[in-house]
């Protein structure tokens, strides 16, 4: 894991006023905390959408799922005493999932906005990241900001916040994604001007492909991820955050981070 370029997180809330509509319609009875529940239960069910290279997806060795974001849900569960249980979910629907109690929490990248704590509560942040365009191999243009794109095609995710912010820029055609790969080989075969995704997902895709295409300017501000959840739950969330901080003070998530990006993601940039 925008209002404006700034952010709604790493991906957009497509479904957010769907979810928040489901969440406000479930019963108001306070149930038991999730913390509880899931010790009673022994498992954790966590929403990824198993697309999102190198956050999660699934290894095409084992057909497991792969990445960081399923690292750092395996981490927070082992230290829960619980055993993850994933659920694959399309990035459209994962936040009305959650709304509906399908799973116990996401973990995907999802962005820690205002908005989107008006329906769920998140942990501390355990990704730093920025949205930035892809570009075509031989593209010698200069973007600046997306204003400088007007008149292009750029594709984006569907239902992500990248979506939303090239929406937002009138005079930009605008072409959305199901997944990353098709994304980019329209943006190879010179279907699509640019591509706008996350950086550190830009990184990774780049160091792992073969097409055509580099990485071109970061054109937004620093956004923060967490594991979202739904809300009255606030001895899980503190068991949750407690598990977040203690990995990055000891130095598991920058672990996690380095084998995955390259980088550490895990500390806000000063």
């Amino acid at each position: 894991m925008g209002e404006g370029i700034t952010k709604l997180g790493r991906r957009g809330a497509l479904a957010l006023g769907l979810a928040t509509g489901m969440l406000l319609a479930l019963p108001q009875v306070q149930a038991a905390d999730l913390l509880a529940d899931t010790k009673a239960r022994g498992t954790l069910r966590i929403a990824m959408e198993g697309t999102y290279p190198p956050f999660n997806f699934k290894d095409p060795r084992t057909g497991q799922l792969a990445g960081y974001d399923v690292d750092v849900a395996r981490l927070v569960a082992g230290k829960l005493g619980l055993r993850p249980e994933f659920v694959s979910t399309e990035w459209a629907a994962i936040l009305a999932g959650l709304a509906a109690g399908k799973y116990d929490v996401i973990v995907s990248q999802v962005g820690i906005t205002e908005k989107r704590r008006q329906a769920f509560d998140f942990s501390v942040p355990y990704t730093y990241s920025s949205p930035q365009l892809i570009v075509r191999k031989n593209e010698r243009a200069s973007y600046a900001s997306l204003n400088d794109l007007k008149g292009r095609k750029v594709g984006v995710g569907q239902g992500s916040v990248f979506e939303q912010q090239v929406k937002a820029v009138p005079g930009i055609e605008v072409k959305s994604y199901p997944a990353a790969p098709e994304n980019l080989q329209d943006l190879a075969f010179g279907r699509i001007d640019a591509a706008l995704n996350d950086s550190l997902m830009v990184a990774y895709l780049l160091k792992n492909s073969r097409l055509p295409i580099k990485a071109g300017p970061r054109l937004g501000a620093v956004e923060r991820m967490g594991v979202a959840m739904r809300k009255g739950n606030p001895q899980f969330k503190a068991a949750v955050d407690k598990i977040i901080e203690d990995a990055r003070k000891d130095g598991t998530l920058k672990q996690l981070s380095l084998k995955w990006f390259g980088t550490d993601a895990s500390q806000e940039p000063k």
